[in-house]
């Protein structure tokens, strides 16, 4: 008995700590995806490096606890699958909500984005950001406007001046 007891806590700490150290983590009801769609969603997670779990609702509750994220203990119901995210805060509720619209049977009940709960309506908002990627391209091209006019100006200027020597 002891030995279920401490596999049990060992588990327990371990959603703890993905939960903590996560930017990002999205709660899902997988209930009626088939094989092949719970495939797919496990490739698009992976390959954007989101882990995707099964998990116990009763021990992922007491990883809540500890992590003072009692608050999605009320979305914990059902069949419940967590995908936890490092790296992206906006790649798993895009890859999510993306693959919900496609396939209803994906329910996307709460998460969790830099330590704080958020509902459906905050993911479907994050969702709709941008990439990181996206996000700096937008940047460079901002800053980049500032210097392209100026060298249009200088190559102006320097036309000019050319064509007042020739004539």
């Amino acid at each position: 008995m002891t030995d279920k007891l401490a596999k049990k806590k060992a588990v327990v700490q371990e959603i703890a700590t993905r939960l903590s150290e996560s930017k990002s983590t999205i709660v899902t009801d997988y209930k009626g995806l088939n094989v092949a769609q719970v495939t797919e969603l496990r490739k698009q997670l992976r390959e954007a490096g989101i882990e995707y779990k099964v998990l116990k609702n009763t021990l992922t509750r007491l990883a809540t606890t500890q992590t003072d994220l009692s608050e999605l203990n009320e979305h914990l119901i059902g069949p419940t699958a967590i995908a936890f995210s490092n790296e992206d805060v906006v790649a798993p509720a895009k890859i999510l909500y993306n693959f919900a619209k496609e396939n209803e049977q994906l329910e996307i009940k709460a998460g969790v984005v830099e330590g704080k709960v958020v509902s459906l309506d905050e993911i479907k908002s994050i969702a709709s950001l941008p990439s990181r990627e996206g996000l700096i391209s937008m940047l460079l091209s901002v800053l980049q406007g500032p210097v392209r006019n100026l060298a249009l100006t200088l190559q102006s200027v320097a036309d000019q001046k050319q064509e007042q020597e020739q004539a």
